[in-house]
């Protein structure tokens, strides 16, 4: 029983200090709770002692809360640099032709699935775009006959009915030419190969008569054993005649409707068009059409000087079928560059087989005459500016038009190129027209620099109010839409 009070008395300070104990415990639990986060720890900070071991159930919180707060790394440690954005890692060209690369691609399918309707329909398309340039070339003749005071049905008919007829007549012409002068082709063509074996065998090349026997010889084998090729061939040709049958009976409908009720379906297309855009393409189309009218006319004119004047020489050096070979330069002036150099061609092979080396000599010194005259002097001043396009887009626009399309597609390339680059031009010109249109009025130190007036002490005469009645003339002629 002595050893009671003293047990007794050692518990009740172990109590008490365990009582001091929890109340720090709960005081420091409090101040943590009040403070957003605990301050970094110097790099002379002492050093933390060991938390001892067993279960401290009041101490969890706080232990889950320092682990959550990672603190930063030490002064000594190498500084690591963070990772750029992606994006900003690729250097700015490369964005750039990034972007333009995808733009262009994108334009490229459309254009190549514009290329694959238009081919798999390219009889309409070829006939639609033929029945423009005839309308382009026949229209000034139903507006005159209109201004005359006929009704529109009746002016269209006339001149259609008109255009067709000559058209007609001048083909009929042709192949009674050519059946009349058949003959007596032949027979020069005859001729003309005797001759030719004449002259090799007398020239310096030494060629001989077995040799020449073994060329034909090979000729004629090689044309029998293509029978069949050729066969298949002459079936081809009267399916392609049938396509130009079916595609003519087309562009005759088309010119008619065109031609009666052409303002009408343009209309109707512009209704098509959205209507922001529809301002912009209602300015475009006029020019358009003009631009159009001005090359159809103008080639019509030089293609028919070409034509007599090339057909007169040949005429007078009395080559055989003079009128079908004018007709045949005639049709072939609409193909720029190229259909020139092949119509010339043809006529001195014609000449030259025909009449010989001295006439065709004579032929090709007229056909150069006759191309230089066209080139320096009808088209710049036939055709003018309406419709100049750089030889070099000519030539590309021809060839491109040829490999798409065949002879149809190298005659429509060039006016193709010549509306195109009036449209651009204009709606460029109208898109600048209408930012500046939209821009905010200058005011201020701004307006005093760009108002029109003269400078101090200048005459009234000094003053050029040129620039300011053109603007206002263009604004009231060739505004879009008026």
């Amino acid at each position: 029983m002595s050893k009671l009070p003293g047990w007794l008395g050692r518990l009740g300070a172990e109590l008490t200090e365990l009582g001091e104990r929890l109340e720090r415990r709960r005081a420091e639990a409090e101040a943590d709770e009040a403070l957003p986060a605990e301050p970094p720890v110097p790099a002379t900070a002492p050093a933390v002692p060991a938390v001892p071991a067993g279960p401290v159930p009041a101490e969890a919180p706080r232990r889950e809360a320092v682990a959550d707060h990672v603190p930063p790394p030490p002064a000594y440690a190498p500084s690591v640099a963070a990772r750029p954005d992606p994006v900003a890692a690729i250097p700015w060209g490369m964005r750039v032709a990034a972007e333009a690369g995808w733009r262009l691609l994108v334009l490229a399918g459309t254009l190549w699935v514009m290329m694959r309707v238009i081919s798999a329909v390219q009889l309409v398309v070829l006939a639609f775009v033929a029945a423009l340039l005839v309308t382009a070339m026949l229209q000034p003749t139903v507006s005159r006959l209109r201004r005359y005071g006929l009704p529109r049905g009746l002016a269209t008919a006339v001149t259609a009915i008109l255009g067709f007829v000559i058209i007609g007549l001048v083909g009929w012409f042709v192949v009674w030419q050519v059946m009349d002068n058949i003959d007596t082709l032949s027979d020069k063509v005859r001729t003309g190969i005797d001759d030719l074996k004449n002259w090799l065998l007398d020239s310096p090349f030494h060629v001989t008569e077995q040799q020449i026997n073994d060329v034909a010889k090979n000729l004629s084998d090689t044309i029998g054993t293509n029978t069949e090729q050729i066969t298949s061939a002459g079936l081809q040709g009267v399916t392609v005649m049938v396509e130009f049958l079916t595609g003519m009976l087309l562009a005759m409908f088309s010119t008619l409707f065109l031609l009666y009720d052409g303002k009408r379906i343009w209309h109707w297309v512009l209704k098509l068009v959205p209507a922001q855009a529809r301002p912009g393409v209602a300015g475009a189309g006029p020019r358009a059409w003009r631009t159009l009218t001005a090359y159809v006319r103008g080639t019509v004119l030089v293609a028919l000087i070409d034509a007599i004047f090339i057909g007169l020489g040949i005429w007078f050096l009395k080559v055989p079928m003079a009128v079908p070979l004018a007709v045949f330069i005639f049709l072939f002036a609409f193909i720029p560059l190229i259909g020139a150099v092949v119509s010339g061609a043809l006529a001195v092979v014609v000449a030259l087989v025909t009449e010989g080396v001295f006439t065709a000599l004579m032929v090709l010194v007229v056909v150069l005459a006759v191309q230089q005259i066209e080139g320096h002097v009808l088209q710049p001043f036939i055709l003018g500016r309406a419709v100049r396009v750089h030889p070099l887009a000519v030539v590309l626009s021809v060839a491109a038009g040829g490999m798409i399309a065949g002879i149809g597609g190298a005659v429509v390339a060039v006016p193709l190129v010549a509306v195109t680059n009036t449209v651009v031009g204009y709606l460029r010109a109208y898109g600048q027209e209408e930012a500046l249109r939209h821009m905010p009025a200058p005011h201020g130190a701004t307006a005093l620099d760009v108002a029109p007036t003269a400078a101090p002490g200048s005459p009234p005469e000094d003053i050029d109010c040129g620039d300011d009645e053109a603007v206002e003339d263009r604004g009231t002629k060739d505004g879009p839409g008026r």
